[in-house]
């Protein structure tokens, strides 16, 4: 194995190794190779990454080396992290995002009474993903929370207010939610949808 081959294994190695990264002595142990030789080879492949301008850099934490993402790319990985994107959707989560953009403001009971299972967790992750929030406390016994869809919801859909939503008989039987939440976002986002990554018997989040 000539040391090109050598520096594509120890790349493979600190990618399986993650967080805890390895240090030379490790990497000597695998490659079966001299512990100052592995060092050269790992700071070979750290500057050609470099050079290379690769989304991806060799750092030394601790005396391990560790692959990692380079600090400039930050800014891409939090807007996948925050990303209100439908596809990380549940059909629980989206058939609860539709019921409440369309009869805001409403509680989770109500909200439940609708879908006919619970809703929590459903309701913990569009808030989490900034797509709904507590607008108001219902003059109820235990003042249970109101919630409604936030600017984001907005943005993330094109939608200049709320009155921009496409009509739907969403609602009208319960039977059919289901199918008529698909419709709806295959309206909203103007692109064929489907939930193949996504149990549509699953009530959990």
């Amino acid at each position: 194995m000539d040391s090109g081959q050598m520096k594509s294994v120890i790349e493979g190695l600190l990618f399986v190794a993650g967080d805890e990264g390895l240090d030379a002595k490790q990497l000597a142990e695998v490659l079966e190779q001299d512990a100052a030789f592995v060092t050269d080879l790992v700071l070979d492949l750290q500057s050609e990454l470099k050079r290379q301008g690769r989304g991806i850099q060799i750092v030394e934490l601790a005396g391990t080396y560790q692959l990692s993402t380079v600090p400039e790319h930050a800014p891409f990985f939090e807007r996948l992290a925050y990303s209100p994107s439908r596809t990380s959707l549940s059909q629980a989560a989206l058939e609860t995002l539709a019921i409440v953009a369309y009869r805001q403001p409403i509680t989770r009971i109500e909200i439940e009474e609708i879908r006919g299972v619970k809703a929590d967790r459903a309701l913990q992750t569009l808030v989490a993903k900034d797509l709904i929030q507590e607008v108001d406390r219902a003059d109820a016994p235990g003042r249970p929370i109101l919630y409604g869809t936030t600017k984001s919801f907005l943005d993330y859909f094109g939608l200049g207010s709320l009155t921009d939503l496409p009509e739907t008989s969403l609602f009208e039987n319960d039977d059919n939610l289901e199918e008529e939440t698909r419709l709806l976002f295959e309206k909203l986002e103007g692109e064929q949808m489907t939930f193949e990554d996504v149990s549509s018997k699953s009530n959990d989040f």
